[in-house]
């Protein structure tokens, strides 16, 4: 009985401890690998727990302005009972709201949100941004003048009052009403210079004559100049105005409009297909109607090539900035993906990636000089 009988040829790679070592290597690299993570803070993390506490501060604010005049919070549709979750009817309601999406946006880290989406429109301190909000979301309001006061820069600001369900509603809290407290308390870098009614046609269409009436009251009040003429397109037309005696319409550096006031949107184009977040004029002009329409404030500042900022379709934009939508309870500040994300380490990786590849490489290129050797040196009858 010849050598190749007793004790058979096998090549390095074919043997049972080196396949175990190269799997062993193997696991030792992947465990490695995917504990070896890094934290990576957001450029802004500052700016946003900045703007999250003003937000805050602002809600707690308006919160306890509430208490004192004896309101009482609705904790079945106020569930972080914030205090300024609006009723599903007032006389000032416009149209329908959607709950969810008015919670969400009453989470002070819905501040920081904002702060991330000016960060990529480039937005700095003392730049000029205009700014359309109405009444249906108070909590996205505070959440766009909290960013833009953490930031710097001055907003140019007009509303809508009339407010849909859920919203600021209440005829004795309007958002002229909280905004006047907001600055009062320096909480916000400034009020609205101007207001209209807001709802259908901007005009408060399908309101009650009295609805109308508290509107209109509501602006007298404050001393902010009323925008009501006769047609939704010469409403439009001195919002724009309205903006040019304050700077040239070039010198704004964004427009940002909260909720879906008709005059900000228009009717040239259908609002439901216009996508949340950063909006660029090609989105604009792929859902424009051929057969024209009433041209708004957003899209003619489009036109100027000013950047855009939409805040409508919340659950949308939440999906985009990684915040949790309609969140019980409302988390902590500085906490989530919005601050700081958790990635791995590329560099450990490629190395243990490496090492495996290299390993695998030599036990190859062993077994092939080992098994070309043996071909050349075995004995001609040895298979016999």
């Amino acid at each position: 009985m010849n050598n190749y009988k007793q004790k058979p040829f096998i090549p390095a790679i074919q043997k049972t401890s080196t396949l175990v070592m190269l799997s062993a290597l193997a696991l030792l690299g992947f465990l490695i690998s995917i504990n070896s993570t890094k934290i990576e803070v957001s450029k802004s993390y500052t700016t946003k727990v900045k703007a999250a506490n003003y937000m805050k501060q602002s809600m707690e604010l308006l919160k306890s302005t509430r208490m004192v005049s004896g309101i009482f919070v609705d904790d079945e549709n106020d569930p972080n009972e914030t205090g300024l979750v609006g009723s599903p009817f007032s006389l000032i309601t416009t149209d329908e709201g959607d709950l969810d999406a008015k919670l969400t946006t009453l989470d002070p880290n819905f501040a920081a949100g904002m702060v991330e989406l000016m960060d990529q429109l480039g937005l700095q301190k003392n730049d000029t941004v205009a700014v359309l909000v109405t009444g249906s979301m108070p909590g996205a309001n505070m959440a766009v003048l909290s960013a833009l006061k953490a930031i710097e820069a001055y907003p140019v600001t007009i509303t809508s009052v009339g407010a849909s369900q859920w919203g600021a509603n209440q005829v004795d809290f309007t958002w002229l009403d909280m905004e006047k407290i907001l600055y009062a308390n320096q909480l916000i870098p400034s009020r609205s210079i101007s207001a209209s009614i807001g709802g259908r046609n901007d005009m408060g269409r399908l309101l009650s004559p009295a609805g109308r009436a508290i509107i209109t009251e509501n602006i007298e009040k404050h001393g902010i100049s009323l925008i009501k003429k006769a047609k939704l397109a010469e409403n439009i037309a001195l919002r724009m105005k309205t903006f040019e005696d304050i700077a040239d319409i070039k010198n704004y550096k964004a427009m940002i409009n909260v909720g879906g006031g008709v005059a900000s949107l228009g009717t040239s184009f259908n609002s439901k297909l216009l996508p949340a977040g950063i909006i660029r004029r090609s989105d604009i002009q792929n859902i424009s109607l051929q057969d024209g329409g009433i041209e708004g404030v957003l899209s003619k500042f489009s036109k100027n090539n000013i950047p855009v900022l939409h805040i409508l379709n919340i659950k949308s934009l939440t999906e985009q900035l990684g915040m949790p939508f309609a969140p019980i309870p409302l988390p902590e500040i500085g906490v989530g993906s919005l601050y700081a994300i958790e990635r791995y380490n590329l560099l450990i990786a490629f190395i243990c990636l490496s090492v495996i590849c290299g390993s695998v490489f030599i036990v190859g290129y062993q077994s092939k000089k080992e098994i070309k050797e043996h071909l050349v040196n075995h004995e001609p009858d040895s298979l016999l």
